[in-house]
């Protein structure tokens, strides 16, 4: 995976490296058509405000639809998924307003078909200029050492899935190398966490989801434990957003 981000300079003039931090809020929706999401239907409807601005034109059309906020809140339809995400930036966890779209979303549209939902936290840890530190974290951390990793001309790229069965949903987390292009054309080697909080619903889906939607920041907080105390071993960084210009 590449994407970009901003480093900070201190006084001194040293890079800071900072970790980059999203949440995606999906809802699995039978026979759900990306056309029906647009500008116009979220602020007429309420889902969101009216006075909430584009930061780009909507792309609305069969295959997939997004409608981008500048606020920071990005709502994409693709297939049966429609996905409610936000960056964390330099945002505090409670002025975060992408679950309430999400809430607004089911409650303004109670009779949809829901079939599941999915609670996404996704962070990139940097690790350095270069190509190899990412690869060797992965490597190092989760695969015993042996010949494997001497066999050909570059470090070997692997990726994981980890699935954990908790008390109320099942986690998924897929651990990849990444890269972070920066404006001055420097590629700084990353590690992707993508995590996926998989709910099932209830005989009633609306009330399943509006419980389950509020969990956002308890899973949050499970997917930042498991990250930083359990594999990095550190406490997390300042995060930037994905969607900063």
């Amino acid at each position: 995976m590449e994407t970009t981000s901003n480093i900070q300079t201190q006084p001194q003039g040293t890079p800071v490296l900072q970790d980059i931090e999203e949440l995606t809020i999906s809802l699995v929706i039978k026979n759900f058509n990306p056309t029906l999401l647009s500008y116009e239907f979220l602020t007429m409807s309420g889902i969101v405000p009216n006075t909430w601005e584009l930061a780009r034109q909507p792309v609305v059309n069969p295959r997939a639809s997004q409608i981008s906020f500048k606020n920071g809140v990005n709502i994409v339809a693709q297939g049966n998924s429609l996905s409610f995400i936000e960056g964390l930036g330099n945002k505090e966890v409670s002025q975060l307003q992408f679950a309430k779209v999400a809430q607004l979303y089911v409650e303004k549209m109670p009779n949809a078909e829901y079939q599941g939902l999915s609670i996404s936290p996704k962070v990139i840890i940097p690790f350095g200029e270069g190509e190899e530190e990412g690869k060797n974290f992965i490597n190092e951390t989760f695969l015993n050492a042996g010949s494997w990793r001497n066999f050909g001309n570059t470090t070997p790229q692997a990726s994981l899935n980890l699935f954990y069965q908790l008390d109320k949903c099942r986690l998924t987390v897929n651990i990849n190398p990444a890269r972070l292009q920066q404006p001055n054309n420097v590629a700084i080697s990353a590690v992707l966490f993508a995590g996926s909080f998989n709910y099932l619903l209830g005989e009633n889906p609306v009330a399943s989801l509006t419980s389950q939607i509020n969990q956002w920041e308890a899973d949050l907080t499970t997917f930042r434990e498991l990250v930083y105390q359990q594999i990095l071993q550190k406490a997390p960084k300042t995060n930037v957003s994905l969607f900063d210009n």
